[in-house]
């Protein structure tokens, strides 16, 4: 029996409860992200709480990968929008910071930090030997309410975007590729997009980048 866990929300307490419950879990999707005008929250929402999740339930994953003698996958959703981030790509010192904020950019950065997380998170599970493997994904382009809070923009991006963008089940198509396909077995630290491996930017391929947002982020969950 395939066993999920999906993050969709940030707080750190619901996460905290939700591994509580102690579930076999082989399988980990983590997405979850509005568009938010708010510095922290997208960074939050979009990206610690997918980390925290990982992080807590990771060893519960090794030992029902072992267990059930079946791969275990985490696959983080993040977004060809991880290209349109900060020029310095993850500002570590700067993640609360009014001056100098941008939404587009912020959540470009949240999205970095997804890809950025699969990498170093799929180094690590290999050299543990881990039989799990992590993953990043760009879903395409779909008619959800993603950009509910900006107004006529938003209005714009319904009418239109259902001539040019994929629907739910389309865009949904790639996600559940990396997650179940058998052709992806043994697959770690690869990006998708439209069911096929796909090049993700340099900061996203920066191995250096990864390992520094990985302590940052264990400094952040402590």
């Amino acid at each position: 029996m395939l066993m999920w866990s999906v993050i969709v929300n940030s707080t750190c307490e619901s996460i905290k409860d939700y591994t509580n419950l102690k579930l076999n879990t082989n399988c980990q999707l983590n997405h979850g992200c509005y568009f938010i005008l708010c510095p922290w929250s997208h960074f939050s929402f979009c990206y610690t709480g997918h980390f925290l999740l990982t992080h807590l339930l990771v060893e519960t994953m090794k030992k029902t990968a072992r267990e059930m003698k079946r791969e275990g996958r985490i696959v983080n959703v993040s977004s060809v929008a991880h290209r349109f981030t900060y020029s310095e790509g993850i500002r570590f010192n700067k993640l609360n910071d009014k001056e100098g904020y941008n939404s587009w950019a912020a959540y470009g950065q949240s999205k970095l930090a997804n890809i950025l997380h699969a990498n170093e998170l799929a180094r690590r599970l290999k050299e543990d030997g881990a039989q799990i493997t992590a993953n990043s994904l760009h879903p395409g382009s779909i008619t959800t309410n993603l950009f509910r809070h900006l107004g006529v923009f938003e209005g714009f991006l319904s009418t239109v975007g259902k001539f040019v963008f994929k629907n739910i089940p389309q865009g949904a198509s790639t996600t559940c590729y990396v997650a179940l396909h058998p052709q992806v077995k043994g697959m770690s630290g690869e990006y998708f997009s439209d069911n096929n491996v796909a090049k993700p930017s340099l900061k996203a391929a920066d191995t250096d980048l990864s390992k520094k947002l990985w302590d940052f982020s264990m400094d952040l969950i402590k």
